[in-house]
């Protein structure tokens, strides 16, 4: 691992608190781009002469770039410092979100959002791992759900602005400001996180040995298969209340906030009782996810109880916060790979989730089956959890974590 040495100005290192901030601005940054350009897509086709679901492709390629580059960054730069690392990922960030916003035609804007992604996976890996380090070790998964903070704060404000942004002057505009945030993340990193020194035992096989875990391919799937129940809703959010729940498009911002409420309360509470007790939160949080869909489809019709239904299914979004943590105690000395495919995982739900809520609607069975699908997702994420946390068991009693 790396250790915290002095402020870039030979000073004692910043207040935790303060540290945590600057890395959730860039949080903030990257949740606004991931999360706003799907609202942006109906003015993007139109700029770029091509159909909404071509323009969607774009989102695509952000994924990808996230999948690719979130394990071969955290590989390839195994001995580099943690504050450097996080000052490059920023500026890469920052130069493809401006690059986004002057690309000329569609094969442009795909490469660049591709390229976009690629810091995105890599950057929450190891600011999970920094935010971790400046507290104690009870303390770890509040530590990366602050960070986490700046992510789902862009559901509830940074979206609704970047889209305002678009209507009122361009959608260039919104990945412009990302950009601008993204920079100034780069400075805030600078200004207030430590120097690191190297562990000069670090190397990308190392980091690659986190591979040969069970226990880390297990948090991963469970990642991967139970946050898929989420975005199978998510995705479809919009259409099921224009066909089910049958409101004016107004009302759709207030859903969606509801939802990024959701998450921000989920990464507030939560990590309190996965600081006590990581494995169990876990698995409860699955089980209260699966409850939250399967509910989706009777609250669907009732814009009441569709508005609790959807934060509840918000709150259960923590998942990503407790499996970081729980990742950084299976990962052993390959900590920068684990955290960064986590990630990774993640995205890998948001293609799995979409997908199969797809295959049920095609089917004939409705809007509202993508509470059943998700549901689902849920319970085969909570399935894998009980192999990781049977298989765990005599680790502990021997006294390992792993």
């Amino acid at each position: 691992m790396t250790s915290i040495a002095l402020s870039p100005d030979g000073r004692a290192p910043a207040r935790p608190a303060i540290v945590h901030l600057a890395l959730a601005v860039g949080g903030f940054a990257i949740g606004t781009t991931e999360f706003a350009t799907m609202s942006l897509l109906p003015m993007m086709a139109r700029d770029l002469g091509i159909d909404e679901p071509t323009a969607g492709h774009v989102i695509s390629a952000y994924a990808l770039g996230v999948v690719v580059g979130a394990p071969t960054i955290a590989v390839a730069a195994a001995r580099w410092s943690r504050r450097t690392l996080l000052i490059a990922l920023m500026l890469m960030f920052g130069v493809g979100n401006a690059l986004s916003a002057l690309a000329p035609d569609y094969g442009t804007m795909l490469g660049v959002r591709f390229l976009s992604g690629l810091p995105h996976g890599a950057y929450f890996g190891i600011a999970a791992l920094v935010a971790a380090s400046l507290v104690p070790a009870g303390q770890r998964t509040r530590a990366v759900g602050r960070v986490m903070l700046g992510l789902t704060a862009a559901t509830v404000v940074g979206v609704p602005l970047a889209n305002a942004l678009g209507q009122i002057a361009s959608w260039r505009w919104a990945f412009a400001t990302v950009a601008v945030l993204a920079l100034t993340t780069a400075a805030l990193v600078a200004l207030f996180v430590a120097r690191d020194v190297p562990d000069h035992d670090a190397s990308p096989f190392r980091e690659l040995g986190a591979l040969r875990r069970p226990q880390v391919w297990l948090t991963l799937g469970t990642g991967a298969i139970g946050f898929g129940g989420l975005f199978c809703v998510y995705t479809y959010l919009a259409t099921t209340l224009q066909e089910v729940t049958r409101v004016s498009a107004a009302w759709m911002p207030l859903v969606f906030a509801v939802f990024g409420i959701g998450m921000t309360l989920g990464n507030l509470i939560v990590p309190r009782f996965a600081d006590r007790a990581l494995m169990p939160t876990a698995g409860a949080l699955l089980v209260f996810s699966a409850a939250a869909l399967a509910l989706f489809p009777f609250a669907a019709p009732h814009l009441p109880w569709l508005l609790v239904d959807v934060l509840a299914i918000g709150l259960g979004g923590a998942l990503g916060t407790v499996l970081q943590t729980r990742l950084m105690d299976v990962a052993g000395d390959a900590q920068a790979l684990a955290a960064a495919l986590n990630h990774s995982a993640f995205n890998t739900a948001n293609a799995i989730g979409p997908w199969a809520g797809g295959l049920a609607i095609a089917a004939g069975l409705g809007w509202t089956a993508t509470g059943w699908v998700g549901a689902g997702l849920a319970l085969g994420g909570l399935a894998i959890w009980a192999v990781s946390a049977t298989l765990a068991r005599p680790t502990r009693r021997s006294g390992a974590r792993d």
